[in-house]
């Protein structure tokens, strides 16, 4: 199963007039990371940013006017996302903007049985709550304390990291480093290079003498009754 993890970062909150500005995903196989992520600041045009959505993000027109428009990077954002579900926190904002975008272009929409909500997800898992992105992370012991202000590709690996822990816990963990790796086939018919948590060496015994000397007693009282001593019979 292969799900993009994303956000979107806009110019203002309407979808019909506003528009999108940056664009992140993290790329998950079965609920692992590949480490193939996507990355795009985008033009808005004439279309100015809102200050309450500067007071957000921080990007600001001036950083924006070398960026490329929507319609020069919308192949890429769906060669990325093609075949995989769309995941997103508020993911409503997020795809209304989206498909917006797509509609000025005359794509299709996204259709909403390739979208997962996490904050759906989150608010039927706690729902007493709260369950915005920064809550979340404290929930699950997330360091965000990077995250000063919103942005797309922060943000997406942050709720990777969420949604990770919310389908079942940290092994997959973004930050696992491994010494082994494995190549998962994706639904895109391409090699994804994985990491796999293998130990690099056995911890070493912390029995001391002293225990291992009562084990061996304790044995030898049981006279050859101990069941294990069929499988380890030099415990014998």
């Amino acid at each position: 199963m292969r799900e993009i993890i994303f956000d979107t970062e806009t110019t203002g909150l309407e979808s019909k007039q506003d528009r999108v500005i940056e664009i992140g995903g993290v790329e998950l196989v079965n609920h692992f990371p590949t480490g193939r992520t996507l990355h795009l600041y985008i033009n808005p045009g004439d279309r100015k940013i809102h200050p309450d959505a500067l007071a957000v993000h921080g990007i600001t027109e001036e950083f924006l006017k070398d960026k490329p428009p929507f319609a020069a990077v919308a192949q890429e954002i769906i060669d990325f996302f093609d075949g995989a579900k769309w995941v997103a926190h508020n993911a409503n904002f997020d795809m209304g903007f989206i498909n917006a975008e797509f509609d000025r272009l005359g794509l299709p929409p996204v259709s909403a049985e390739h979208v997962v909500d996490t904050l759906a997800l989150a608010r039927r898992k706690h729902p007493m709550g709260p369950n915005s992105l920064d809550a979340l992370c404290r929930r699950y012991g997330i360091d965000n304390a990077h995250r000063t202000k919103h942005g797309a590709l922060l943000d997406s690996e942050l709720l990777a990291e969420v949604y990770i822990e919310m389908n079942g816990g940290r092994q997959a963990a973004l930050g696992l480093v491994g010494t082994e790796q494995a190549v998962v086939e994706t639904e895109a018919e391409e090699d994804v290079v994985v990491s796999s948590h293998i130990r690099p060496r056995a911890l070493p015994s912390r029995l001391k003498e002293d225990d291992r000397a009562a084990h061996a007693a304790m044995l030898a009282s049981m006279k050859g009754k101990a069941i294990w001593q069929k499988y380890r019979p030099e415990d014998g």
